[in-house]
């Protein structure tokens, strides 16, 4: 069954001087992809923008730019889509090919299987393809062992060994440090993941988006109570030259379906932050971010 989501994102930035000038880049249009449609986007940003833009950054995915020009005090940015979202439970339950095979596919040549993956194999500001990444993955990928079977190992090891802990990282912690204190949030289980994987050879991206919660029985939803969210995406090559992404969520030890949404993917959180840029001024800042997800309907 294919399922409707209503997602409001509110970002407000309060800052204790005046800014002068406010350049911002925002990911909160969520992507159309096999998967998914976006129904309808809608994005209220006060004060209002001198310039504002649409256009799809360089992995496909809408974003927006804008251009504040007269003094203020506060950004509060208001973003609102619904989304269809279609099972694809179908992409992970296929068969696959061992991974060895896999890492030599993708070493390897200008192939289209190699063209698919290929920016998603190094090494990326908050991702490391490091020796010891490896070495930690490496029971989770024994000879022979198909490649998606491998990954869900590895999604299933980061849930297992981890502790998620709101309070242990923030976003410049590495994940070298991740993987030393074994505790964090989704965004660094799914650097870690994507570490792993990188450092095996293997061609994995990181995936932001939102993840549908049920409140405790007998409570209402709280409206703001949401947050973003995070996983991975493993590439898959085909045996006709094609290839397949499947996501693989570590911080819930599931194969995302019908109750994630996604909204932008990159080489990890830097390509894909919900909102960014520069500013003149402003002095310091406190920051509210409010995530609403709520069924629109089934279908």
């Amino acid at each position: 069954m294919n399922a409707r989501y209503h997602v409001i994102h509110e970002t407000i930035y309060d800052y204790a001087a005046p800014v002068a000038l406010s350049r911002q880049l925002l990911h909160l249009a969520p992507r159309d992809c096999a998967w998914q449609t976006c129904l309808s986007h809608r994005l209220d940003i006060a004060p209002a923008p001198a310039l504002q833009q649409a256009r799809s950054d360089g992995f496909g995915n809408p974003v927006t730019q804008f251009a504040i020009e007269t003094p203020h005090s506060r950004l509060a940015v208001r973003a609102e889509s619904v989304i269809e979202v279609r099972s694809r439970a179908a992409l992970a339950a296929a068969p696959s090919p061992p991974w060895e095979t896999v890492r030599a596919a993708l070493a390897y040549g200008a192939r289209p299987v190699r063209l698919e993956g290929a920016r998603y194999l190094f090494e990326s500001p908050y991702v490391r393809a490091k020796h010891e990444f490896a070495v930690w993955a490496a029971p989770c990928f024994p000879p022979g062992r198909p490649l998606l079977a491998g990954a869900q190992a590895l999604m299933q090891r980061i849930h297992r060994e981890f502790e998620f802990d709101a309070g242990a990282t923030t976003v410049a912690t590495p994940v070298l440090q991740v993987l030393a204190d074994k505790r964090g949030v989704c965004q660094d289980f799914a650097h870690l993941m994507l570490s792993c994987l990188r450092s095996l050879g293997l061609a994995a991206r990181y995936v932001s988006g939102y993840l549908l919660t049920q409140p405790p029985p007998g409570q209402p939803r709280l409206i703001g109570a949401d947050a973003s969210h995070a996983w991975v995406a493993v590439y898959c090559p085909d045996a006709g030259g094609g290839g397949r992404w499947v996501d693989f969520d570590p911080t819930n030890d599931v194969l995302p379906d019908t109750q994630h949404v996604t909204l932008a993917w990159g080489r990890d959180f830097g390509d894909v932050s919900p909102l960014r840029g520069v500013i003149l001024g402003g002095g310091e800042h406190a920051l509210e971010v409010a995530v609403t997800v709520t069924p629109w309907d089934n279908v």
